[in-house]
């Protein structure tokens, strides 16, 4: 004899069987890394390649952009920073402009982060082991030390943002000097110099921030 089985049971059964469902979604849609292992495995990936060949490297930028290039691409979102340093003046440009500047963009970051591995001297990076809890869901710091070889300590700050089911880096704060700020207020003199003519700041492109600056540093 087959049992019936109640309409509240079978209710229960369908809610709890949607319940799992959405479970698995949400765990299969969850990042596989946390905004502190980007950061960190990012940092122990590079430096582990570096390490003992600094000289190798100031001799041959090209294969040390390669591998600035290969790690930057997994951790940071071009478009979105590129978007950010534009500033108000993103949404007057075209597509093109915006893809073009984006590519720019990190071009001169790997260039600025390439000839800044070479030429620093550096004790240690470490990323810090007490991290802040995130604000938002979609939103994250990560905090990390650079050593300097006198034994100065110098803070860094990665903004990270959940995009497409991973964290991506979209501004560093280096001993309270804010990037993403810098280069927006940089791209809008620049396009005051030029008259908005936003092929001409694209094609001159060139940010500048020295070290001394970054040494000394500022408020965030």
């Amino acid at each position: 004899m087959t049992q019936m089985t109640s309409p509240i049971t079978l209710l229960n059964r369908v809610l709890l069987g949607l319940c799992l469902m959405l479970t698995s979604l949400a765990a299969a849609a969850a990042p596989e890394r946390s905004p502190e292992q980007v950061i960190r495995y990012s940092v122990d990936e590079l430096m582990g390649q570096i390490e003992g060949r600094r000289d190798y490297y100031a001799d041959n930028m090209d294969e040390l952009k390669a591998l600035v290039n290969e790690n930057l691409d997994d951790i940071a979102d071009f478009r979105y920073i590129g978007a950010s340093v534009m500033g108000r003046y993103f949404q007057n440009a075209t597509p093109q402009q915006r893809s073009r500047f984006a590519q720019v963009f990190r071009q001169t970051l790997i260039d600025t982060y390439t000839k800044g591995l070479v030429t620093f001297d550096y004790r240690e990076l470490r990323v810090l082991d007490s991290q802040r809890p995130p604000r938002h869901e979609d939103q994250a710091s990560v905090a990390m030390e650079v050593v300097a070889m006198d034994g100065s300590v110098y803070p860094v700050s990665y903004t990270l943002r959940l995009t497409d089911g991973q964290w991506k880096v979209v501004n560093v704060i280096v001993n309270g000097i804010n990037l993403g700020l810098t280069f927006r207020n940089q791209f809008d003199q620049a396009m005051r110099d030029h008259g908005r003519d936003y092929d001409a700041v694209i094609a001159t492109w060139s940010p500048e921030i020295a070290t001394e600056e970054l040494e000394q540093g500022g408020d965030a």
